[in-house]
């Protein structure tokens, strides 16, 4: 028996299909709401950022809330767009059109978190806390 093409994925069906999955390969899904202004620039955004960081080693799944509404809960999805990195573990998230692509790097784990030097004379602790000794 064929499955139906336009069916939505299940959780179960999504979760064998990553167990099957290339480890090398990164298994990207974006939330999104329709074809609004946001989520064209966070799929646009995301497609540039991978084809940049990860040629050759991305699947993007979009996800369109306003045809499977029901796929939200799965990911608990609270704001559009939003991107999930399914592969490789753990799972992160992204919210918002991707434009900030230091954040999304970071977010993704694809880049480390840089750490803000403290100035000359105070020590990190200090400078997050604002006292001076």
């Amino acid at each position: 028996m064929k499955r139906d093409p336009n069916k939505p994925k299940t959780p179960a069906t999504l979760a064998a299909t990553a167990a099957k999955a290339d480890p090398d390969v990164w298994e990207l899904r974006l939330y999104v709401a329709g074809k609004t202004a946001r989520s064209v620039a966070a799929f646009e955004n995301l497609t540039k950022l991978c084809e940049e960081h990860l040629r050759g080693k991305y699947k993007i799944e979009v996800v369109d809330l306003l045809v499977h509404p029901q796929l939200a809960k799965g990911d608990q999805i609270v704001a559009i767009p939003t991107l999930v990195r399914k592969l490789p573990e753990p799972i992160r998230k992204v919210i918002g059109d991707l434009s900030n692509v230091e954040r999304t790097l970071v977010g993704l784990q694809l880049r480390p978190v840089k750490t803000q030097a403290a100035p000359p004379g105070e020590c990190k602790d200090e400078a997050r806390q604002g006292t001076r000794s």
